[in-house]
């Protein structure tokens, strides 16, 4: 790949920081331990290194050391989550779950199974904000409502919503609340505070490497969510998730989601920053912004530019920028996206939205106004 191309894709994953790096080798090449080994220094030095790493990440959220579990990332964790409560909807009766069109395909999935299997599963639509209302999710709940699945940050447009707010008033209720925090988790630090009975943490959005991740199960009092396992083979990871623990990929959540807590308040400045440089640059075409600009994180931005497409404008810009048109899951396929069309928004500009996201200390040699300048030139004339 050309050294010059900015990479402006980190909502589907992001370089792993150096200082990650040196730790995820150093676990690999020295303390390279099995953290379930009770018989030797090796193991010993592992099992400390996760139990710190686990008081520290439920930590950034609010939650008890024994409330986290580690996964492979928060596609795994999805599935624990969604998959693990079927039985107890089916033991109590309560198969009733809430959550939104708007969801990353590892919720969707999931859930579309459950309905396979009984579940009746109401998919919530934001309008053209981008944003489901507290108010649409309350007016769903019912006596039988196992579950509200609710993302915190779409994944395609960067809208926050509005879990805090769910989590308080769902708490007074049997109804439990999961969150895919893969988007927000150390951006929007706040919100996942909230008493949330599942969160779902991806590693590879915030630096640390692909392939591990977080479960936060919350108790309410000393009540536990009821989960049960979907998968067998071991006692580790409180009997939720059976399998040798990757004690490098973890340590390397740890030293990233510590690398993101110390910056947050700067990274949150420069990436305003840059949304602004890049939105004064793009004045000179014409566009429109995809979602509620007011509820957004400041480092994601989907655009529709008028009589473009966005397969050439990839194309054309490849040069420049590394962009994409939506999740990393699915962009390939060019079809119109699954979340810009929930949002009531046309055929051709679901179809050509994209999206730009950012980390500015890993664009710092990035110029918006040479990439606006070519899709100027590119946009045919005015009507």
């Amino acid at each position: 790949m050309n050294a010059v191309v900015a990479y402006l894709d980190v909502a589907a994953t992001t370089r792993v920081e150096p200082r990650v790096a040196d730790v995820v080798l150093r676990w690999m090449t020295e303390d390279f331990g099995n953290a379930g080994s009770r018989t030797h220094e090796y193991g010993a030095r592992a099992k400390k290194g996760v139990h710190e790493a686990r008081e520290f990440i439920a930590r950034t959220v609010g939650a008890k050391t024994e409330e986290l579990i580690f996964t492979s990332g928060a596609t795994e964790s999805n599935n624990i989550a969604l998959l693990g409560l079927a039985a107890h909807g089916e033991k109590t009766g309560r198969r009733h779950i809430i959550t939104s069109a708007i969801e990353h395909k590892a919720v969707i999935e999931p859930l579309l199974h459950l309905q396979e299997k009984g579940f009746e599963v109401d998919f919530l639509k934001p309008g053209p904000s981008g944003r489901i209302s507290k108010e649409s999710v309350l007016e769903k709940l019912r006596d039988d409502t196992l579950l509200v699945s609710l993302m915190h940050v779409n994944n395609e447009t960067g809208v926050i919503q509005p879990v805090a707010e769910l989590a308080n008033v769902l708490r007074k209720t049997s109804t439990f609340l999961h969150v895919d925090a893969a988007q927000g988790y150390g951006k929007v630090p706040d919100d996942l505070k909230a008493p949330i009975d599942l969160i779902s943490i991806s590693g590879h959005k915030i630096g640390a490497p692909k392939g591990v991740g977080a479960l936060v199960v919350r108790r309410r009092g000393w009540d536990k969510v009821p989960l049960e396992p979907i998968m067998f083979g071991g006692g580790q990871e409180r009997k939720l998730r059976p399998g040798t623990l990757p004690v490098p990929h973890i340590m390397g959540l740890f030293e990233a989601a510590k690398i993101f807590q110390e910056g947050q308040p700067r990274w949150e400045r420069a990436a305003r920053e840059m949304r602004e440089r890049l939105l004064t640059a793009l004045g000179k075409t014409r566009f429109h912004i995809n979602g509620d600009a007011e509820h957004a994180v400041p480092h994601i931005l989907n655009v529709t530019f008028d009589g473009l497409n966005a397969e050439a404008l990839i194309v054309r810009l490849k040069n420049q920028v590394a962009i994409a048109t939506g999740s990393a899951c699915t962009s390939a396929s060019y079809t119109p996206s699954h979340v810009l069309m929930a949002m009531g928004l046309p055929e051709d500009v679901a179809t050509n939205g994209l999206r730009f996201s950012w980390f500015p200390g890993q664009v710092a040699d990035f110029g918006p106004e040479e990439l606006a300048e070519t899709i100027a030139h590119m946009q045919p004339e005015a009507s």
